[in-house]
């Protein structure tokens, strides 16, 4: 027990989670029977190791490998702390934790870490049908954290992202994690469905509702009756629907089309966007009431850029998935995971997943070096020059550089405001983009276009 004394020791022993004492030099001083019995040790073998190296099976603190340090925080301040990690147990699965770091000083007087550990399901729980959401950066397990808490409420979720970030998942994943597990899932993407059948699609229809209608047909509100119905693209819907999407979600009701009886639905719904939706309804494209109906509770899913740590481990995954079950996966050269990881993806992994279809069939299936890499001229690969974009291609940009037209191009001129709206913002690219009308996305397209980059 070193020099603790008997009664701080048995408050650790009835801790219910894993619960260990580290000192300033990252070494277990103590720990009690949950801790001993996760990672399969004994007391004996755990106490004076290298924490890193039981939790992480690592040869290094963990904030040397990206993620927040509990130890580092309460060392430093003093003060508890709480943080998203991923541990291994004694047989190598990885597992998504909550741990709460407290500062706890013992007899001597000396400073140790107390560290509770609370289990958030392992990478198995996050299986989809599609593929897995995969991640150990601090963004992603923030995220997957909050979705995980927000599943346990009823309340409408409204999830945030660029296109291609997995919102689909997301919704998957909170549905799998709900009370209405094992009840129906339904998703649609709102931008797909024509205004002229919307009423149909929604709430159904009964037969001859209307011309060539030969049947009853049931709409996505009574196929997700007691489960969850997912909105994708939520912001796409015309505002002549919106009404009538608002009377449903405010009292459970509705009727098909061409029917006279009133039908319940009990649909939790989960929305999603790219879209600022609050910028839509000051636009007027976007109703009020309906917004905060569906905004319950809003989630920001990460980018991919965001979370570059992820990419090798989603790249992994991505290319087992398409190569298919049987068949031989192809192997990352070093040199193409270092390329893979220098981009930021403005299509998120939906773009990582078309990258990597390209870099098997250049690859002829063996090893996939850095050469076999190539990102959508599009999306502006570095490697690769693209040609510029017009202003008549996309959203104008408004210019107000005191030059005369004759001594610059309408290029020139564009790539001249956004470099001293860059300079004049501290190269934040948000702010630029709501100052010339465009989205983010937009302009990180004409950043790259144009060899341009809001860090220089």
């Amino acid at each position: 027990m070193n020099d603790l004394s008997l009664d701080l020791q048995s408050l650790i022993n009835i801790q219910e989670n894993p619960f260990v004492l580290i000192d300033k030099d990252y070494r277990v001083v103590s720990a009690n029977h949950a801790y001993c019995q996760v990672y399969g040790m004994s007391p004996d073998e755990i106490v004076g190791r290298l924490c890193h190296e039981i939790s992480h099976h690592s040869s290094v603190p963990c904030h040397e490998n990206g993620e927040v340090c509990p130890h580092q925080k309460v060392f430093a301040t003093g003060e508890a702390c709480q943080v998203l990690h991923i541990h291994y147990d004694n047989d190598n699965r990885a597992e998504r934790v909550r741990l709460k770091g407290y500062p706890i000083h013992g007899r001597d007087g000396c400073l140790y870490l107390g560290e509770a550990i609370v289990p958030l399901g392992s990478s198995e729980e996050l299986d989809c049908d599609e593929m897995r959401m995969i991640g150990h950066s601090p963004a992603f397990l923030e995220c997957a954290d909050k979705l995980g808490r927000v599943a346990e409420s009823d309340a409408p979720i409204l999830l945030y992202g660029e296109s291609g970030v997995g919102k689909e998942l997301a919704a998957e994943f909170v549905h799998k994690r709900s009370t209405r597990v094992g009840r129906p899932y339904v998703s649609v993407n709102c931008a797909a469905i024509a205004e002229s059948v919307f009423e149909s699609e929604f709430f159904g229809h009964e037969r001859g509702a209307f011309t060539g209608c030969i049947g009853r047909k049931q709409g996505l509100f009574e196929l997700a009756d007691g489960g969850t119905l997912f909105l994708d693209e939520i912001g796409e819907i015309p505002l002549s629907m919106q009404p009538k999407l608002l009377r449903v979600l405010e009292t459970g009701e509705y009727r098909r089309v061409g029917g006279t009886v009133n039908l319940t639905a009990d649909v939790r719904v989960i929305s999603a966007t790219n879209r600022n939706l609050l910028e839509r309804v000051d636009q007027g494209l976007f109703r009020e009431d309906l917004y905060y109906r569906i905004a319950g509770i809003d989630v920001m899913l990460p980018s991919l850029r965001e979370r570059r740590l992820d990419i090798p481990a989603l790249a992994d995954a991505l290319l087992a998935r398409i190569s298919g079950v049987g068949k031989n996966v192809p192997r990352f050269a070093a040199d193409a995971i270092s390329r893979l990881m220098s981009y930021d993806y403005p299509g998120n992994v939906r773009e990582l997943r078309n990258v990597l279809q390209k870099a098997i069939a250049l690859s002829g299936k063996g090893m996939i070096h850095a050469r076999h890499i190539q990102f959508d001229s599009l999306n502006g690969d570095k490697a690769q020059p693209v040609a510029r974009e017009r202003l008549s291609e996309g959203n104008p940009v408004l210019l107000t550089v005191a030059v005369t037209p004759s001594s610059l191009s309408i290029e020139e001129m564009e790539i001249r405001h956004i470099c001293e709206l860059l300079k004049h913002h501290g190269g934040h690219r948000r702010t630029v983009a709501d100052i010339l009308g465009i989205s983010e996305r937009t302009l990180y397209r004409k950043l790259n276009r144009y060899g341009l980059h809001s860090e220089k």
